[in-house]
Protein backbone atom coordinates (compact mmCIF):
# COMPACT_ATOMS: atom_id res chain seq x y z
CA UNK A 1 0.00 0.00 0.00
CA UNK A 2 1.46 3.82 -0.38
CA UNK A 3 0.94 5.55 2.72
CA UNK A 4 -0.49 9.07 2.87
CA UNK A 5 1.40 12.14 3.27
CA UNK A 6 1.86 12.77 6.88
CA UNK A 7 0.21 16.06 8.38
CA UNK A 8 2.63 18.38 10.18
CA UNK A 9 2.24 21.97 11.88
CA UNK A 10 1.68 24.69 9.43
CA UNK A 11 0.61 22.78 6.91
CA UNK A 12 -2.79 23.13 4.93
CA UNK A 13 -5.94 21.59 4.59
CA UNK A 14 -8.56 21.79 2.23
CA UNK A 15 -12.58 21.60 2.77
CA UNK A 16 -13.85 19.66 0.84
CA UNK A 17 -17.68 18.20 0.68
CA UNK A 18 -18.83 14.84 -1.74
CA UNK A 19 -21.56 14.08 -0.04
CA UNK A 20 -24.41 16.03 1.67
CA UNK A 21 -24.93 19.63 2.54
CA UNK A 22 -24.05 21.38 6.07
CA UNK A 23 -25.02 24.39 8.24
CA UNK A 24 -22.25 27.26 7.63
CA UNK A 25 -22.11 27.73 10.81
CA UNK A 26 -20.17 24.60 11.21
CA UNK A 27 -17.16 25.76 9.15
CA UNK A 28 -16.06 28.87 11.25
CA UNK A 29 -16.11 26.96 14.50
CA UNK A 30 -14.34 23.50 12.51
CA UNK A 31 -11.56 25.72 10.97
CA UNK A 32 -11.24 26.90 14.19
CA UNK A 33 -9.62 23.64 15.96
CA UNK A 34 -8.16 22.63 12.82
CA UNK A 35 -5.99 25.99 13.54
CA UNK A 36 -5.64 24.74 17.20
CA UNK A 37 -4.00 21.82 16.03
CA UNK A 38 -1.67 23.61 14.22
CA UNK A 39 -3.09 23.16 10.46
CA UNK A 40 -4.65 26.14 8.13
CA UNK A 41 -8.08 25.16 6.74
CA UNK A 42 -8.62 26.47 2.74
CA UNK A 43 -11.85 26.81 0.96
CA UNK A 44 -13.73 28.31 -1.50
CA UNK A 45 -17.47 29.52 -2.36
CA UNK A 46 -17.99 26.12 -4.46
CA UNK A 47 -18.34 24.55 -1.26
CA UNK A 48 -21.39 25.69 -0.10
CA UNK A 49 -23.08 24.59 -3.30
CA UNK A 50 -26.54 22.94 -2.94
CA UNK A 51 -28.52 20.73 -5.36
CA UNK A 52 -31.76 19.52 -3.46
CA UNK A 53 -30.13 16.95 -0.76
CA UNK A 54 -26.08 16.84 -1.98
CA UNK A 55 -23.74 19.42 -2.03
CA UNK A 56 -23.88 20.48 -5.51
CA UNK A 57 -23.42 18.82 -8.77
CA UNK A 58 -21.55 15.51 -9.10
CA UNK A 59 -18.99 17.57 -11.30
CA UNK A 60 -18.35 20.47 -9.28
CA UNK A 61 -17.57 18.07 -6.27
CA UNK A 62 -15.26 16.33 -8.36
CA UNK A 63 -13.46 19.07 -9.20
CA UNK A 64 -13.20 20.54 -5.87
CA UNK A 65 -11.11 16.79 -4.70
CA UNK A 66 -9.22 17.13 -7.84
CA UNK A 67 -7.97 20.80 -7.09
CA UNK A 68 -7.15 19.99 -4.20
CA UNK A 69 -5.47 16.89 -4.94
CA UNK A 70 -3.61 18.50 -7.46
CA UNK A 71 -2.95 21.74 -5.58
CA UNK A 72 1.03 20.88 -3.96
CA UNK A 73 0.39 23.14 -0.89
CA UNK A 74 -2.55 21.34 0.07
CA UNK A 75 -1.83 18.39 2.43
CA UNK A 76 -4.67 16.92 3.05
CA UNK A 77 -8.43 16.64 2.54
CA UNK A 78 -11.07 16.93 5.09
CA UNK A 79 -14.40 16.40 4.52
CA UNK A 80 -17.47 18.75 5.76
CA UNK A 81 -20.11 16.08 6.47
CA UNK A 82 -21.59 12.42 5.24
CA UNK A 83 -25.25 11.88 4.32
CA UNK A 84 -25.19 10.83 1.01
CA UNK A 85 -24.01 11.69 -2.66
CA UNK A 86 -20.04 10.00 -2.48
CA UNK A 87 -20.74 7.47 -4.87
CA UNK A 88 -22.18 10.21 -7.51
CA UNK A 89 -18.58 11.25 -7.54
CA UNK A 90 -16.77 8.23 -7.71
CA UNK A 91 -16.95 7.51 -11.89
CA UNK A 92 -15.69 11.04 -12.08
CA UNK A 93 -12.91 10.60 -9.61
CA UNK A 94 -8.81 10.66 -11.20
CA UNK A 95 -6.80 7.44 -9.78
CA UNK A 96 -4.13 8.55 -11.15
CA UNK A 97 -4.21 12.00 -9.65
CA UNK A 98 -4.96 10.86 -6.20
CA UNK A 99 -2.32 8.28 -6.30
CA UNK A 100 0.50 10.93 -7.33
CA UNK A 101 -0.82 13.23 -4.73
CA UNK A 102 -0.83 10.80 -1.42
CA UNK A 103 -3.44 12.80 0.37
CA UNK A 104 -5.53 11.59 2.90
CA UNK A 105 -9.28 11.98 2.50
CA UNK A 106 -10.83 12.00 5.71
CA UNK A 107 -14.02 11.65 7.08
CA UNK A 108 -16.68 8.28 7.50
CA UNK A 109 -20.19 7.42 7.40
CA UNK A 110 -21.31 8.42 2.72
CA UNK A 111 -17.51 9.30 2.63
CA UNK A 112 -16.73 5.15 3.07
CA UNK A 113 -17.45 5.09 -0.96
CA UNK A 114 -14.21 7.83 -1.45
CA UNK A 115 -12.29 5.43 1.29
CA UNK A 116 -12.83 2.65 -0.68
CA UNK A 117 -11.63 4.19 -3.77
CA UNK A 118 -8.07 4.87 -1.69
CA UNK A 119 -8.20 1.52 -1.22
CA UNK A 120 -9.31 -0.01 -4.30
CA UNK A 121 -6.10 1.87 -5.76
CA UNK A 122 -3.55 1.00 -3.26
CA UNK A 123 -3.29 3.91 -0.99
CA UNK A 124 -3.91 3.23 3.02
CA UNK A 125 -7.47 5.92 4.10
CA UNK A 126 -8.35 7.13 7.01
CA UNK A 127 -11.91 6.74 8.90
CA UNK A 128 -11.73 9.57 11.16
CA UNK A 129 -13.77 13.16 12.02
CA UNK A 130 -15.53 15.50 9.68
CA UNK A 131 -15.57 19.21 10.28
CA UNK A 132 -19.91 18.87 10.86
CA UNK A 133 -20.30 17.99 14.42
CA UNK A 134 -17.21 16.67 14.80
CA UNK A 135 -14.19 18.83 14.83
CA UNK A 136 -16.47 21.61 14.66
CA UNK A 137 -17.07 20.51 18.81
CA UNK A 138 -14.21 20.58 19.51
CA UNK A 139 -12.35 17.84 21.75
CA UNK A 140 -15.76 17.08 22.81
CA UNK A 141 -16.27 15.84 19.14
CA UNK A 142 -13.47 13.91 18.17
CA UNK A 143 -10.60 12.30 19.98
CA UNK A 144 -7.25 14.43 19.56
CA UNK A 145 -5.00 11.94 20.33
CA UNK A 146 -5.92 8.79 18.17
CA UNK A 147 -6.16 11.81 15.33
CA UNK A 148 -2.61 12.89 16.17
CA UNK A 149 -1.31 9.07 16.46
CA UNK A 150 -3.13 8.35 12.89
CA UNK A 151 -2.16 11.35 10.96
CA UNK A 152 0.77 12.95 12.11
CA UNK A 153 3.12 10.54 13.22
CA UNK A 154 4.95 8.40 11.03
CA UNK A 155 4.83 5.43 13.13
CA UNK A 156 2.34 3.01 13.50
CA UNK A 157 -0.82 3.62 16.07
CA UNK A 158 -0.24 1.04 17.92
CA UNK A 159 -2.55 0.02 20.82
CA UNK A 160 -6.07 1.14 20.58
CA UNK A 161 -7.91 0.10 23.96
CA UNK A 162 -11.09 2.42 23.94
CA UNK A 163 -12.77 2.61 27.66
CA UNK A 164 -15.59 0.70 26.80
CA UNK A 165 -14.44 -1.91 24.09
CA UNK A 166 -15.61 -5.29 24.97
CA UNK A 167 -15.11 -8.26 23.34
CA UNK A 168 -18.17 -10.89 21.97
CA UNK A 169 -15.72 -13.79 20.73
CA UNK A 170 -12.51 -14.49 21.93
CA UNK A 171 -9.12 -15.01 20.02
CA UNK A 172 -6.04 -13.06 18.26
CA UNK A 173 -6.03 -12.45 14.96
CA UNK A 174 -3.77 -10.32 12.25
CA UNK A 175 -4.48 -8.53 9.38
CA UNK A 176 -5.08 -5.66 7.08
CA UNK A 177 -7.42 -2.92 8.29
CA UNK A 178 -10.63 -2.60 6.13
CA UNK A 179 -14.40 -1.80 6.80
CA UNK A 180 -16.11 1.64 7.36
CA UNK A 181 -20.06 2.00 7.70
CA UNK A 182 -22.14 -0.85 7.05
CA UNK A 183 -24.86 0.89 4.88
CA UNK A 184 -22.32 2.52 2.42
CA UNK A 185 -20.37 -0.96 1.60
CA UNK A 186 -23.29 -2.45 1.05
CA UNK A 187 -24.91 0.06 -1.47
CA UNK A 188 -21.26 -0.37 -3.50
CA UNK A 189 -21.90 -4.34 -3.82
CA UNK A 190 -22.56 -5.05 -7.78
CA UNK A 191 -20.60 -1.65 -8.89
CA UNK A 192 -17.23 -1.15 -9.92
CA UNK A 193 -16.46 0.74 -6.90
CA UNK A 194 -17.32 -2.25 -4.22
CA UNK A 195 -15.14 -2.69 -1.43
CA UNK A 196 -12.48 -5.48 -2.43
CA UNK A 197 -11.89 -6.78 0.97
CA UNK A 198 -8.05 -8.38 1.20
CA UNK A 199 -7.96 -11.86 2.33
CA UNK A 200 -7.56 -12.51 6.02
CA UNK A 201 -8.71 -8.20 7.10
CA UNK A 202 -9.91 -7.12 9.97
CA UNK A 203 -12.64 -6.18 9.38
CA UNK A 204 -14.58 -3.01 11.05
CA UNK A 205 -18.13 -2.50 10.52
CA UNK A 206 -20.02 0.54 12.21
CA UNK A 207 -23.09 2.21 11.48
CA UNK A 208 -25.74 4.57 12.89
CA UNK A 209 -30.05 4.65 13.44
CA UNK A 210 -30.15 1.49 11.81
CA UNK A 211 -32.76 -0.86 13.32
CA UNK A 212 -31.40 -4.91 14.56
CA UNK A 213 -33.43 -6.19 11.60
CA UNK A 214 -31.71 -3.74 9.00
CA UNK A 215 -28.04 -4.65 10.47
CA UNK A 216 -28.86 -8.26 10.43
CA UNK A 217 -30.17 -8.38 6.98
CA UNK A 218 -26.79 -6.47 5.53
CA UNK A 219 -24.82 -8.46 7.34
CA UNK A 220 -26.51 -11.57 5.99
CA UNK A 221 -25.84 -9.71 2.28
CA UNK A 222 -21.84 -9.73 3.18
CA UNK A 223 -21.88 -12.78 4.13
CA UNK A 224 -23.50 -14.35 1.37
CA UNK A 225 -21.52 -12.12 -1.10
CA UNK A 226 -18.51 -14.26 0.37
CA UNK A 227 -16.65 -10.87 1.95
CA UNK A 228 -17.37 -12.20 5.79
CA UNK A 229 -14.90 -14.94 5.21
CA UNK A 230 -12.19 -13.06 4.25
CA UNK A 231 -12.09 -11.38 7.66
CA UNK A 232 -10.19 -13.11 10.22
CA UNK A 233 -11.64 -10.56 12.97
CA UNK A 234 -14.36 -8.38 13.55
CA UNK A 235 -13.86 -4.81 14.80
CA UNK A 236 -18.04 -3.37 15.68
CA UNK A 237 -18.47 -0.18 15.79
CA UNK A 238 -20.65 1.36 18.44
CA UNK A 239 -23.78 1.41 16.13
CA UNK A 240 -25.38 4.35 18.55
CA UNK A 241 -29.44 4.05 17.80
CA UNK A 242 -29.53 0.98 16.92
CA UNK A 243 -31.10 -1.20 19.71
CA UNK A 244 -34.79 -1.92 19.04
CA UNK A 245 -37.11 1.26 19.95
CA UNK A 246 -39.03 0.25 23.09
CA UNK A 247 -37.17 -2.64 24.02
CA UNK A 248 -35.28 -5.60 22.81
CA UNK A 249 -33.08 -6.81 20.84
CA UNK A 250 -30.23 -4.65 21.38
CA UNK A 251 -28.03 -4.43 18.74
CA UNK A 252 -24.93 -5.80 20.80
CA UNK A 253 -26.90 -9.29 21.48
CA UNK A 254 -27.86 -9.46 17.87
CA UNK A 255 -24.36 -9.22 16.68
CA UNK A 256 -23.10 -11.57 19.16
CA UNK A 257 -25.70 -13.85 18.18
CA UNK A 258 -24.84 -13.59 14.33
CA UNK A 259 -21.03 -13.84 14.74
CA UNK A 260 -21.55 -17.46 17.43
CA UNK A 261 -19.91 -19.33 14.63
CA UNK A 262 -17.45 -16.82 13.47
CA UNK A 263 -13.65 -18.37 13.82
CA UNK A 264 -11.62 -15.29 15.21
CA UNK A 265 -12.18 -12.42 17.78
CA UNK A 266 -15.14 -9.99 17.58
CA UNK A 267 -14.85 -6.96 19.10
CA UNK A 268 -17.59 -4.13 19.76
CA UNK A 269 -17.98 -0.28 20.90
CA UNK A 270 -14.66 0.76 18.97
CA UNK A 271 -15.62 4.42 18.85
CA UNK A 272 -14.71 5.70 15.44
CA UNK A 273 -17.57 6.95 13.00
CA UNK A 274 -20.81 7.25 14.36
CA UNK A 275 -20.63 7.62 17.97
CA UNK A 276 -22.34 9.28 21.24
CA UNK A 277 -18.68 10.55 22.51
CA UNK A 278 -15.64 11.54 20.61
CA UNK A 279 -14.96 9.86 17.19
CA UNK A 280 -11.94 8.24 16.69
CA UNK A 281 -9.35 8.26 14.08
CA UNK A 282 -8.45 4.62 12.44
CA UNK A 283 -6.40 3.86 9.90
CA UNK A 284 -7.40 1.27 6.80
CA UNK A 285 -5.13 -0.82 4.36
CA UNK A 286 -2.36 -1.33 7.58
CA UNK A 287 -1.43 -3.96 9.13
CA UNK A 288 -3.30 -4.72 12.21
CA UNK A 289 -3.97 -7.10 15.35
CA UNK A 290 -7.31 -7.83 16.69
CA UNK A 291 -7.22 -9.27 20.49
CA UNK A 292 -10.39 -10.44 22.02
CA UNK A 293 -11.00 -11.97 25.55
CA UNK A 294 -10.56 -10.28 28.73
CA UNK A 295 -8.51 -7.34 27.95
CA UNK A 296 -10.07 -6.42 24.42
CA UNK A 297 -7.62 -4.11 22.09
CA UNK A 298 -7.12 -3.15 18.49
CA UNK A 299 -3.71 -2.54 17.77
CA UNK A 300 -2.43 -0.90 14.72
CA UNK A 301 1.31 -2.09 13.72
CA UNK A 302 1.91 -0.39 10.92
CA UNK A 303 1.77 3.67 9.92
CA UNK A 304 -0.30 4.91 7.26
CA UNK A 305 1.45 8.20 7.00
CA UNK A 306 4.81 8.77 6.13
Amino acid sequence: MITLRRLAPGDRVALVAPASAFAREEVAAGVAELQRLGLEAVYDDSLFARDRFVAGSAEGRAQAIHRAWADPSIAALVCMRGGYGSAQVLPLLNATLMRESRKALIGYSDITALLAFYLQHGLTAIHGPMIDRRLSKGPEGYDEESFRRVMMTAEPAGEMRPARLESLRPGEATGVMAGGTLTQIVSLLGTPWAVNLPEECILFLEDVGERPYRVHRMLTQLDQAGLLARARALVFGEFPGCDEPGGGPAIRDVLRDFTASFNGPVLFGFPSGHTTGPTWTLPLGVAARAVGGRSPALVITEAAVS
